[in-house]
């Protein structure tokens, strides 16, 4: 039963872990897009920051999920 729940948070966390990167990308564009108002770019870059710092934990714990889901 252990191994099935490690396996489902190793799935949610993947997901999560991809859903930060898209965004942190998205966040990216907007930031070096020089059409957009220097607040909106600031914003966005900010927005990229915090993006990449949900995408290292989510894809951290889907890694020890993985891992235990292993064993």
């Amino acid at each position: 039963m252990e191994t099935i729940k490690n396996a489902a948070n190793y799935v949610s966390e993947s997901i999560s872990g991809a859903g930060a990167t898209a965004s942190k990308e998205a966040n990216k564009n907007v930031a070096k897009d020089s059409n957009a108002g220097i607040g909106t770019r600031l914003n966005a870059a900010g927005d990229a920051l915090s993006d990449k710092v949900d995408e290292s934990g989510h894809n951290a714990k889907a890694d020890v999920h993985k891992e235990a889901a292993k064993h």
